[in-house]
Order: structure tokens, then C-alpha cells, then sequence
């Protein structure tokens, strides 16, 4: 007992001092403890998105988050949230640009994008080829090809080497998944060698697509694949060197399935890009491409 009221004279006379009253210190603390809890959820939840989204920016982890928090009764602004990711060094920095893989070919397309307006699936598909490094000094080759409105991948190929044939397998898992016939549709790449080669074009003429490419090393004139390529190293770890070959494909067809149906895109209004693809989202404004070719930026 007289512990006890010695423990409440000096609680009293600390409040005295700082002009509060015992209540409002135990509020106080009270507050304290809940914001507590409350960073530790938010901070929780973000360590779920990233599990799958290894390095998905601040922006689209708080939009995925926010619904769960309100479940909960939560909510944070964008600036605590930010401070408290820093706070725990859970920020993504930016990577440096890769390296280019692209050997020009010697037949070249005009380039059809300046000055379209971009409105619908099936307008444009952009393509382009990447590295991913295997120990040993070793690489597989990243075939990839995109819906630009929807930013939706639609055909992707993993292979040994450069050849033209990943090309025309990513092309063809491309027009397998188109739905009826889309005359008029622009297919946009580089000058590489796997683009401009004979089989490839006969393949886009049968399929009533029309070839259009940049200028040569112009990479801005491919900006949007140069893109996708970065958010799946970045993001997904696809730039962390494989131990052999056979890892490779299943870790790009999981980024691939996670970056089309679980990612949000600041360009799509936070939707997917399989939402916008098969017409779930209705409001994602026009892309227009610059009449002059231009640097574009892109969020993919």
C-alpha cells in the first residue's frame, strides 16, 4: 500500500510538472499504443504485397493495402505512410538500365505510333527481347509481348538463345488469345534481327497486323516495352542471376500472371491490366503518343 502511494504521489507530481493531468498521460499513452498497433498492421501488410510484388512501388502498395486497413477500421495518408516505410528502410530504390539486346536487321517499317491516340485492346501491341542471367556467366532470352492500352502481356517465350523462333512463339501466344480479327491492329518493335526477319513479317500479314518500328537506337521509340522489361527485373526479381535454366520459365510465368492480374497501374486509374484487357475498367483515359518523336514516359 505504500508503495502504491508512493508511485501515485510522483505520478502526480510528474504531471504537475509537464501542466497534465493524470488522465489526459494515461489517454496519452493510450494513443501511443494504438498508433503502434496500427503502423504494425500496416507495416504487415505490406510484407504480404511484397511477398508477391517483391519490389511493387509505395504508391501501388498503399492502393492494394488501403481496403484491407478499412476492414479493420484504419486508415493512413500517403505522407505517414511513406515516413513509416522509410522509417523501416522499406523503400524501393530505383535499379540502373539494363543492357540492350537488339542486333538491327536490314529491313526497317515506318513508325506508326506518333500522333495516335490509343484507346482500346488490340490498337498496338509493343514486343521487345531481354537477357535474364544464369550463374556461370551463362543467359536465357525474354521474349515479351504487350497490349499498349491495357498494358497486358499476351505472349511471352523463354529461350536458350536469340533466335528468331522465341519471337514467333511469343507471336503466336499472342494471336491464340485474340478474340475474332482486329484488321488494322499496329504490331511495334525495334530493328531486331527477330523482328524484320522473313517469317516473322509473313506471320503479321497473315494476320492482317502491320509492322511499325523506331528509329535505330532510338530506345525511346520503344519506351513502353523498355518499361515492362524494367518493372518485371525490378519488381519481381527477374535481374537476381537464376541458378540454371530450368528455374527460369516458372519464375517469369509467375511474374507475368502476378504483374497482369494483381498489379495496379497508375496509368489504368489502379487497375490490372487483364481489369482494362477484358473491359472491366472502363474509364482509363486515351494515350496519345507525341507527333514528334519524343522521350515518353511511361508507367506501366
Amino acid at each position: 500500500m505504500k508503495e502504491q502511494m508512493t508511485v501515485s504521489v510522483s505520478m502526480e507530481q510528474v504531471c504537475r510538472e509537464f501542466g497534465i493531468t493524470r488522465q489526459a498521460h494515461y489517454q496519452q499513452l493510450k494513443q501511443e499504443e494504438q498508433q503502434q498497433a496500427k503502423h504494425e498492421t500496416v507495416l504487415e501488410l505490406v510484407r504480404q504485397i511484397r511477398r508477391k510484388h517483391p519490389r511493387m512501388g509505395g504508391r501501388k502498395v498503399l492502393f492494394k493495402i488501403r481496403p484491407m486497413l478499412a476492414a479493420e477500421g484504419l486508415t493512413i495518408g500517403r505522407d505517414r505512410f511513406f515516413s513509416l516505410l522509410q522509417g523501416k528502410n522499406m523503400l524501393v530504390e530505383p535499379k540502373k538500365a539494363y543492357r540492350r539486346t537488339t542486333q538491327a536487321g536490314l529491313w526497317r517499317a515506318p513508325n506508326l505510333l506518333p500522333g495516335l491516340a490509343i484507346s482500346q485492346p488490340n490498337q498496338v501491341w509493343v514486343c521487345d527481347i531481354t537477357y535474364l542471367e544464369l550463374q556461370a556467366g551463362k543467359f536465357a532470352y525474354l521474349f515479351l509481348l504487350m497490349d499498349l492500352f491495357s498494358r497486358c502481356i499476351l505472349g511471352w517465350q523463354v529461350t536458350a538463345s536469340l533466335a528468331a523462333e522465341g519471337a514467333l512463339e511469343c507471336l503466336a501466344m499472342a494471336f491464340r488469345g485474340l478474340a475474332g480479327s482486329h484488321p488494322g491492329l499496329i504490331h511495334h518493335s525495334d530493328h531486331g534481327v527477330q523482328y524484320t526477319s522473313h517469317v516473322y513479317r509473313d506471320t503479321l500479314i497473315a494476320n492482317q497486323a502491320r509492322p511499325s518500328m523506331g528509329a535505330v537506337g532510338n530506345c525511346y521509340d520503344n519506351i513502353f516495352a523498355e518499361r515492362l522489361i524494367g518493372i518485371l527485373k525490378d519488381e519481381y526479381l527477374l535481374d537476381v542471376p537464376f541458378v540454371e535454366y530450368a528455374q527460369v520459365r516458372p519464375a517469369v510465368g509467375q511474374a507475368v500472371h502476378l504483374y497482369n492480374t494483381d498489379r495496379p497501374h497508375l496509368s489504368l486509374q489502379m487497375a490490372t491490366p487483364t481489369q482494362v484487357f477484358y473491359g472491366h475498367q472502363d474509364n482509363v483515359p486515351a494515350l496519345i503518343i507525341p507527333q514528334k518523336e519524343a522521350v515518353v514516359t511511361a508507367d506501366s
